[in-house]
This record gives C-alpha cells, sequence and structure tokens, in this order.
C-alpha cells in the first residue's frame, strides 16, 4: 500500500516527453506496486494523471448497491475532449480492483454516466461545468476535474499543478454528497476544498 501511494507525492519537471510540458522524475522507479509505468520509464503529465486516476479506486468506498453483480467492471469515464489517447487504457490494461475489472469508457454527455464509477472531466468542459458537476453529483461518482476551481463548485477531486507538481484537491463534501468515503490516507496528501457560496475556495 504504502509503494502505491508513493506516486502521489512524486515530483514533476520541466522537459519535453510525447509532445508533453511535464516529465516525471526518477522516483518513478519501483514507486508503483502496481507496475503502470516501467522501471526507468519517463512519465508525460498525462500518464502521470491516468495512475492517479487508477490509484483513486483503492482508497475511495462505493456505496454497496454501486455494483449490481460481482462481474461489473470498474469504470472510469472520461467526458469531453479526451486528453489521454491510449494512456489510460494502458494504465489499466489487465487490471482489477477486487472482482471488479477495470473499464474505460468515453463519453460527450453527462447524462451517459450511468455505470462510471469515476468521471474524468475534461478542461475542454470548462465552460459547462457547473450542469456537468450538478447531473454527475449524487450518482455515487467520483468527479474527478483538472480545470481551476472543478472542486469548489462541487467537482470531488481535481488536479492542479504547481511548480512541476502534479497535486490534488478534494472537496470531502461533494464526495459525501456522492455517497462516496474518500480514505484518510489519501485525504493526507490533498489540498482541501470547501464550497462557498460565492464559489471561492478555502
Amino acid at each position: 500500500m504504502k509503494r502505491e501511494m508513493r506516486i502521489l507525492s512524486c515530483q514533476l519537471q520541466v522537459g519535453k516527453v510525447l509532445g508533453s510540458a511535464f516529465i516525471l522524475t526518477a522516483c518513478l522507479a519501483g514507486s508503483m506496486a502496481t507496475n503502470v509505468f516501467p522501471q526507468g520509464q519517463e512519465a508525460s503529465e498525462y500518464q502521470v494523471k491516468a495512475a492517479f486516476l487508477y490509484n483513486f479506486t483503492k482508497f475511495v468506498e462505493w456505496p454497496p448497491d454501486t455494483f449490481r453483480e460481482v462481474s461489473d467492471p470498474m469504470t472510469i469515464c472520461v467526458f469531453g475532449d479526451d486528453p489521454f489517447g491510449p494512456l489510460l487504457d494502458d494504465a489499466v490494461r489487465g487490471k482489477s480492483i477486487g472482482p471488479h475489472k477495470m473499464l474505460i469508457r468515453r463519453f460527450q454527455a453527462a447524462q451517459s454516466a450511468k455505470g462510471c464509477q469515476i468521471a474524468f472531466i475534461s478542461a475542454s468542459e470548462r465552460k459547462r461545468l457547473p450542469p456537468v458537476i450538478t447531473t454527475l453529483g449524487g450518482v455515487g461518482v467520483l468527479t474527478v476535474g483538472e480545470t481551476e476551481g472543478f472542486a469548489a463548485m462541487g467537482g470531488a477531486i481535481n488536479f492542479v499543478l504547481e511548480e512541476g507538481r502534479v497535486h490534488f484537491e478534494v472537496n470531502v463534501g461533494a464526495a459525501e454528497r456522492a455517497g462516496l468515503k474518500i480514505s484518510s490516507k489519501l485525504l493526507s496528501l490533498a489540498i482541501i476544498v470547501k464550497e462557498l457560496n460565492d464559489g471561492r475556495k478555502s
């Protein structure tokens, strides 16, 4: 478990790899028991975010009725323009969470969220975030974004880049409204965000 958590504090530094402005430093070597990245391989920003999404499934508890059948998959859905390409598929290929095999789906409409346990909302959706978050909120879906203010608007987790590092914000209230329980281990590494009436974060 400790090895799997190390990815959450790995530092990114400016560089050029796979067309991205970010590369993951040598902390990746041997850092994840999940083997998302081969040893010695540099990772792009979205490889790191893909690894985060997979590892979030290990530190979030969904409502008991989330899976109707034991054979139902653990599904990560991408809404809007897909910034991952094949990277997210690569990160979860052949992996399972308990009896649930990992599955990636892609949609353009938030109404398609049925069956999704995690909904990654792309930055392409920044202009319509409030209605998207409202549609997804409260249905047992962990909403994850990458847009400034996403968590303060009611999203559960938001990726942020600060000084070349990938961090994540967590809105605990939003997660609780969705019937989700986030592990204290994950929260200890997060920037906690509260919703305010004026939309600012504290």
